[in-house]
């Protein structure tokens, strides 16, 4: 099969396409046949092995060379093969789920307990774009946000992959939803459902007086200390990411923020779901709200397979609304 093998750190150019062995399921796996997946930050992390601190981290990339060979955390595809503990899912079946790694290639071996069956009304490519960011979306609004309905939630990098599901997420949990972005994609925010906008260009959402039940940090583009000027004197801020850098960024920023957790009355909590071992349930209610037309994949760009390399330039650059996928 061809997959895009990851042998050392640096630029797309790194990522070489190559012909390798098929792998072959284990007793608890399925084999898919990749139809789509998704290029999205934590790829070109692991790809340039950035920030350096997060080498020295336990799940990190790795000291010296990449621990991940074949990159691509999000998955939809074709069941081709079960192990022989599988009882959920046989040949033909359509699915997606989120491996963390194994993606850019044509097969790949996934768990069967982080697997789900793909949404009936999405194509592959649409279900290539959920899994990482609608179930980061999901993590940070329903279990670290705790939102309930009628509450002000305001989503900091609202048109993005993770900011776009987070706006439509927060519509079907009930509340109000200000989204913040650029004046380019302010249309497209409103359009999925935010009730206010405010355009990072022209005003500073921490000084217009405003104040939120609930702050969802996705751009990271203000600091810790700003953004509890924001929210209500029990309100909760949850770290997402923010701008990357060489050495710290944004690994450094978010831990900051949380280290002020103990010393504020807001809580301030952050999403990770790499760590998140309750994926394949996520991705069932992701279904559901997907199937119910509460939300929706959106979809900036979508590449051939052979052009990986530059969908990573492009999701590098930092402007993409919505997802940038690619069909195998």
């Amino acid at each position: 099969m061809k997959a895009f093998v990851l042998r050392s750190y640096g630029s797309p150019d790194v990522l070489d396409l190559t012909d390798i062995d098929k792998p072959v399921p284990g007793d608890d796996e399925v084999l898919i046949r990749v139809r789509a997946t998704s290029v999205q930050p934590y790829d070109w992390h692991f790809m340039r092995g950035e920030p350096y601190l997060a080498r020295l981290m336990a799940g990190g990339p790795g000291l010296r060379k990449p621990k991940i060979n074949i990159l691509g955390a999000d998955v939809a595809g074709q069941v081709e093969a079960v192990g022989k503990d599988v009882t959920e899912f046989r040949p033909g079946d359509e699915v997606f789920a989120m491996p963390k790694q194994g993606g850019f290639a044509e097969y790949v071996c996934v768990r069967e307990d982080e697997l789900a069956p793909k949404p009936k009304n999405l194509s592959f490519e649409q279900a290539a774009a959920v899994p990482m960011a609608a179930g980061t979306a999901l993590l940070g609004l329903r279990d670290q946000g705790r939102i309930q309905p009628g509450q002000e939630v305001l989503v900091n990098g609202a048109s993005g992959g993770v900011g776009t599901f987070a706006v439509q997420l927060a519509k079907a949990f009930g509340a109000e939803v200000t989204g913040v972005c650029s004046t380019r994609n302010v249309d497209l925010v409103r359009s999925i459902g935010a009730d206010e906008v405010i355009d990072y260009t022209k005003e500073d959402f921490t000084r217009n007086g405003r104040r939120y039940d609930l702050l969802l940090d996705v751009a990271g583009s203000r600091p810790g200390s700003a953004c509890r000027r924001v929210l209500t004197p029990k309100g909760t801020y949850v770290a997402v990411g923010g701008p990357s850098g060489r050495w710290l960024q944004p690994a450094g920023r978010i831990f900051a923020t949380l280290a002020m957790a103990p010393l504020v009355p807001q809580r301030v909590v952050m999403a990770d779901v790499v760590r998140c071992t309750e994926n394949k349930q996520n991705l069932m209610t992701l279904t559901e709200l997907i199937e119910d037309g509460k939300i929706t994949p959106i979809i900036d760009r979508c590449y051939p397979f052979e052009e990986i390399p530059a969908a990573i330039g492009y999701l590098e650059e930092g402007h993409a609304p919505g997802k940038v996928v690619i069909a195998v």
